[in-house]
């Protein structure tokens, strides 16, 4: 319970928040709770969509230093729940609407269902960049060729052998967006595409710069500061390429901004303490393949993003797929230690 002393108190204050949202747009008790009811939903839909992501997180946190690991999780905290949940959409809605973050803040307040329209707008190309970064993050883990344990041999061995081809998750990623934008509306598959290819520019410059970071050492030594820097990097992209898809299809359960931010911030609090958890229990190394089911799950996340951009498909078969993925992937850990004890 120690690890989610900081989340339920989050938890409890953004319950209050949501209470006081809905009852000062609704002017009723009904509205405030309802508003509660919808903040419950968001959080709850959150934590299933992100708990491979707390996994992965686990999996890099433990390569930081002390002194970033705690960055991470205050730094981290703020940046995703008012910099993806809140500035970020207002953003975007400016950019959109051709409006300064003041106005679409205006007009998140006052005409949420206009607000909301334009946010929508962006799903296209927020899913083909989100996607297209997430499915590289997920192809480079399978494709590592010097890897040495498999969860699936089936899937990964051969993939772990293409991976001796300089670039070749890149390839794989490219040809995945091109087939994809086949199926856009020809007015989105330009944007489809550029949004795309910024996702794989974005994670080359990220993955670039924290291998120069890592190998700009003299002779052996590294440090470990710079390098723990460069994986917060790495993290707070890889949790914004997570948050882009959540924070959008929000609107489809409510066109306020501030309630999602709410439900949203209050689940992100859950995943940063379940990260916290993996990490102190050591977790990781307990299940064999937790961290294999970790990349599945993303990768399928991924294509269900590029799949959502052609057909609509529920956030709850989002959000259960990952789990069953990564409980598998529990269950052939535990399996595998009864095996070998």
């Amino acid at each position: 319970m120690k690890y989610f002393k900081n989340a339920i108190i989050g938890a409890v204050v953004g319950g209050i928040a949501a209470l006081v949202v809905g009852h000062s747009y609704t002017g009723t008790i009904r509205g405030a709770f309802k508003a509660w009811f919808i903040a419950l939903v968001l959080s709850i839909l959150e934590i299933s969509l992100s708990f491979d992501n707390a996994v992965v997180n686990a999996l890099i946190l433990k390569k930081m230093t002390h002194k970033w690991q705690h960055r991470f999780l205050t730094w981290g905290i703020l940046i995703a729940v008012f910099g993806m949940r809140l500035v970020f959409p207002l953003i975007l809605v400016g950019v959109l609407g051709h409006i300064n973050p003041i106005e679409a803040l205006k007009l998140a307040l006052f005409s949420p269902a206009d607000y909301a329209h334009i946010m929508m707008k962006s799903r296209i190309s927020i899913a083909a960049f989100g996607g297209a970064f997430l499915f590289l993050v997920a192809m480079k883990y399978f494709f590592e060729h010097r890897k040495e344990v498999y969860w699936i041999h089936s899937i990964e061995r051969p993939l772990s052998a293409m991976g001796r081809l300089n670039a070749a998750e890149i390839a794989v990623t490219l040809f995945t967006l091109y087939l994809f934008s086949r199926f856009q509306m020809p007015s989105e598959q330009m944007n489809f595409l550029a949004a795309g290819i910024g996702g794989v520019i974005t994670f080359i410059l990220v993955d670039g710069l924290s291998e120069f970071l890592n190998s700009s050492g003299q002779g052996k030594h590294i440090d470990l500061n710079r390098t723990s820097m460069s994986l917060f990097l790495y993290l707070e992209v890889l949790d914004a390429s997570f948050s882009f898809d959540g924070v959008v299809g929000a609107f489809a359960i409510t066109n306020n901004l501030f309630i999602i931010m709410i439900g949203l911030g209050v689940g992100a609090f859950f995943v940063r303490s379940i990260t916290i958890m993996l990490v102190e229990k050591n977790t990781l190394h307990q299940y064999r393949y937790l961290e294999h089911g970790a990349f599945y799950a993303i990768g399928i996340l991924a294509m269900i993003m590029f799949v959502g951009t052609i057909k609509e498909i529920p956030e709850v078969f989002t959000g259960l797929i990952g789990i069953i993925v990564i409980g598998a992937a529990i269950i052939s850990s535990i399996r595998y230690n009864a095996r070998n004890s």
